[in-house]
C-alpha cells in the first residue's frame, strides 16, 4: 500500500512567510543534513558530527517557546542519549542492554522488540520494553518516502511503578536510518485516559532548501495548547520520537 501526501505548495508558502525566523547553527565539527517540520509545532533539525561514532545522528528541536529537546542516536537507531531543556536534564542509555532495539531487524523481520534502561543526571531510571513493528505502508511526504510503524512502549520505574505508555504509529526513513514521529497516544504515571497526539511531518528542507534548519515551527501551533499535557519528548525511548 501506498499513499502520497502532497504539501509542498502550502509549505513553501508558510516558509517563504518566516524568511526572518532563526536559525539553528550545529556544533563546530558538525554538519547540518536535514529539517523537518511536523504537526504539533515542532521542527526538527538534524545533523552529524565527524567526533562520533559511525552512523550516529543528532537532532535538536524546537517548538513555539524555543529549543527544548535534543538526543543522539546510532546506526541501529538506538535512543543513545538526550536532553531536555528548561528545566535541563540528561537522560542515557544504560549497559548492558538487556535485548537492543535493531533497526536491521526491524527491517529485515518486520518487527522488533525492545528491553532497556535508561538513567537520568538526576538518579531516576526508567526501564523500558516495546516493540517496532512495519506495517506495510509506504508513504510518500513532500518527495520523502517513508515506510510507517506501528509501535507500543512502556516505562516503568525500579520498583515497579508505572512512568509512561505510548502507543500509535510512525515512520522510519531506511536512506537515513531514523525513526520520524507520527500519530499516537500518551499515558502517564498516574494512569487514566489516554492522551492523543499528533506529530506527523509535513515538511522536509535540505541543504539550500527554504527553511533549512529553521528553528521556527510552522503547522498546529494555534492548536498546541490543547496538547500541553502531552510531553513532546516521548520519543526519547529510541530512535527519533519527538
Amino acid at each position: 500500500m501506498q499513499m502520497k501526501i502532497s504539501l509542498s505548495i502550502l509549505s513553501v508558502a508558510l516558509i517563504a512567510g518566516s524568511a526572518d525566523a532563526g536559525t539553528f547553527t550545529p556544533p563546530k565539527g558538525c554538519t547540518a543534513e536535514m529539517s523537518v517540520q511536523m504537526l504539533g509545532c515542532i521542527v526538527s533539525n538534524h545533523y552529524t558530527c565527524a567526533a562520533d561514532a559511525p552512523g550516529d545522528r543528532w537532532r535538536v528541536d524546537f517548538g513555539q517557546n524555543g529549543k527544548f529537546f535534543q538526543s543522539r542516536i546510532n546506526s541501529e537507531a538506538e535512543w543513545v542519549e538526550s536532553f531536555d531543556f528548561n528545566p535541563d536534564n540528561r537522560k542515557a542509555l544504560e549497559q548492558p542492554q538487556r535485548d537492543p532495539a535493531s533497526f536491521s531487524e526491524l527491517l529485515a523481520q518486520g518487527e522488533d522488540r525492545y528491553d532497556f534502561s535508561t538513567l537520568s543526571d538526576d538518579g531516576e531510571r526508567q526501564n523500558v520494553t516495546g516493540f517496532d513493528r512495519l506495517t506495510g505502508a509506504t508513504v510518500v511526504i513532500d518527495g520523502v518516502t517513508l515506510k510507517q510503524t506501528q509501535y507500543d512502549a512502556m516505562a516503568v520505574h525500579d520498583d515497579g511503578t508505572p512512568a509512561w505508555h505510548t502507543r500509535g504509529n510512525e515512520y522510519i526513513d531506511p536512506a537515513r536510518r531514523i525513526f520520524i514521529s507520527g500519530k499516537g497516544e500518551w499515558q502517564g504515571a498516574e494512569g487514566g485516559e489516554y492522551l492523543p497526539f499528533d506529530s506527523s511531518p509535513l515538511n522536509f528542507a535540505f541543504p539550500g532548501d527554504p527553511g533549512f534548519m529553521s528553528t521556527t515551527p510552522l503547522f498546529g501551533c494555534d492548536a498546541v495548547l490543547s496538547q500541553a499535557a502531552v510531553p513532546t519528548q516521548i520519543a526519547a525511548r529510541k530512535g527519533d520520537r519527538p
